[in-house]
């Protein structure tokens, strides 16, 4: 069974750096893209950033020059580097991954991690 669990989310001011990490585990044989998701309250999911396993990189606009994500091939973890962060980031952030395992090819979500920005 395939699982990722997300760490390093909390509370910050503005202005300040976070760096969340999402490692996955299990059967897995090989990760294709993997990427960064966040969800505000009332909001709907959005893409905040991916990265192939080639470590071709893609964000959305809001977040460029401020965000930076990058992986680990060898752990199966993916990092989200948050700088200059603004209230408007505080959401809950979801890793996701799109991968091969022993048992299918399928794209697996991480439970989810809180970032909040106070001004």
């Amino acid at each position: 069974q395939v699982q990722l669990v997300e760490s390093g989310g909390g509370l910050v001011q503005a202005g300040g750096s976070l760096r969340l990490s999402c490692a996955a585990s299990g059967s897995i044989l090989r990760i294709n893209t993997m990427g960064w998701y966040r969800q505000a309250p009332g909001k709907q999911r959005e893409l905040v950033a991916t990265i192939t396993s080639g470590g071709y990189t893609n964000y959305v606009d809001s977040v460029k020059g401020r965000f930076a994500i990058s992986r680990d091939n060898a752990k199966n973890t993916v990092y989200l580097t948050m700088n200059s962060l603004k209230p408007e980031d505080t959401a809950v952030y979801y890793c996701n991954a799109y991968l091969s395992s022993t048992a299918s090819t399928a794209r697996y979500w991480g439970q989810g991690t809180q970032v909040t920005v106070s001004s």
